[in-house]
């Protein structure tokens, strides 16, 4: 089992200083989420970063529909596709991407309301995964991972802004990406998820959550333990990126400070799943 470091971790730093530190703090490779920025979208660059840091690139997150992306399609699909051709030129095992939404989240600020309210456009990306996803999937060996989002507090309650975020339902895709944090938004286990779902899980995003998203792995509600000394009893065989809010890094911090608690963190979870690092 291998750890990586999410650059979304620290999407407030460059792609050279978040491989730096990860390569400090000790990682085994990156996830790397592809953004508006052409550094996160041009493979020879990419491609330097990993000779320099001999940091792999083992994961390619898609875009966030939301991002306008200068110089790429702006449909979800053909974003998915686009990444792929990435991944296949850096030699990334995964492509991680988001469920189709059904409801976006407005926000008033002036009187704080919120509403929801439909999600244009959503509609020829939801029938794509039902017609062409599998096609896509059987023309490449990097493998797509559907990812689970979090739920979003609407007047006090628990909102499902995607389609097929449950875990009966997300089980129509044959790959999946765990995102621990996102579990406990809705009060969920994330080893009773793992057991459910253990077949296609194929990638996992891990952190904590206390209240607040993408804690470290160390602090927080969730079991967290225990659910990576299941993964190396059960000899999972994909990675583990660290996906974490750059609160909880101390971004802005000293570097030094902020590899610390890479460092700390990463020592921590290969502690819970017994793994000495072989790097």
């Amino acid at each position: 089992m291998r750890f990586l470091f999410s650059t979304g971790s620290l999407y407030t730093y460059g792609l050279d200083r978040c491989f730096a530190l990860a390569a400090r703090a000790g990682f085994d490779g990156m996830e790397v989420v592809v953004d508006a920025r052409w550094d996160t979208r041009q493979a020879d660059y990419l491609a330097d970063l990993i000779d320099r840091f001999r940091l792999p690139i083992v994961a390619l997150h898609a875009p966030f529909d939301s991002f306008p992306l200068p110089g790429w399609p702006a449909d979800p699909p053909a974003r998915i596709a686009a990444t792929v051709k990435q991944a296949e030129s850096l030699g990334a095992a995964v492509v991680v991407h988001h469920l189709p939404l059904r409801w976006r989240i407005r926000r008033f600020t002036r009187r704080g309301i919120q509403l929801a309210l439909p999600a244009p456009g959503e509609d020829d990306y939801r029938q794509w995964l039902l017609t062409g996803y599998r096609d896509l999937q059987a023309a490449t060996s990097v493998l797509l991972c559907a990812e689970n989002l979090p739920a979003v507090r609407l007047l006090g309650r628990r909102v499902n802004l995607a389609l097929w975020n449950t875990p009966d339902e997300i089980a129509r895709f044959p790959g999946l990406t765990m995102d621990t944090t996102h579990l406990g938004t809705w009060g969920l286990d994330p080893l009773d998820y793992y057991e459910a779902l253990a077949v296609q899980i194929r990638h996992v995003h891990l952190s904590n959550f206390d209240g607040r998203e993408h804690r470290r792995p160390e602090d927080g509600r969730l079991p967290l333990d225990r659910l990576l000394a299941r993964l190396a009893a059960r000899d999972y065989p994909g990675a583990v990126t660290l996906e974490l809010h750059p609160d909880a890094l101390e971004a802005g911090a000293p570097d030094a400070r902020v590899a610390e608690l890479m460092a700390a963190s990463l020592a921590y979870c290969r502690a819970c799943a017994r793994i000495v690092n072989s790097r």
